[in-house]
């Protein structure tokens, strides 16, 4: 009897070490660029701008942090952020915005929901940067893997 307990309690314990090796080992990194351009905002602009956007996704924690870097504006940056769900070359409403610095580089992070990632995924999410005088935005990159 001794021996039947000793036995099931090893093998719960194994199980147990089991399922919280594939809680995490299931999660994955996925990284995602933007060439940020004034020829891809909507309409296109003549800035002489550019700048690129490099991000992650952690499936498990469901945070997307990303950098995006830019120069050559027309002025300082007024504002920044994700918009979608847009293929290229539509507009969409703001999705995720930029709550850190303005200036380059940007930084910042947000969670997540399962719809969000879903689109980010499918291509759908773009990031643009605004100025004064390019209200509508002066760099825009659709966000791809």
């Amino acid at each position: 009897m001794k021996a039947t307990r000793h036995i099931i309690a090893v093998a719960g314990l194994a199980f147990s070490a089991a399922l919280f090796a594939v809680g995490p080992a299931s999660a994955e990194t996925i990284n995602y660029k933007a060439d940020l351009k004034p020829s891809s905002e909507v309409p296109p602009n003549n800035s002489a701008g550019s700048g690129n956007l490099t991000a992650t996704y952690d499936t498990g924690t469901k945070v997307l942090t990303w950098t995006a870097t830019y120069s050559g504006l027309t002025g300082p940056a007024i504002m920044s952020h994700f918009h979608g769900p847009a293929d290229p070359g539509v507009n969409a409403s703001v999705v995720v915005p930029l709550t850190g610095s303005l200036e380059s580089p940007q930084k910042g992070q947000a969670t997540l929901t399962d719809a969000q990632a879903a689109e980010l995924a499918s291509g759908k999410w773009y990031y643009n940067i605004h100025t004064n005088q390019n209200k509508g935005g002066e760099l825009r990159g659709q966000v791809v893997k």
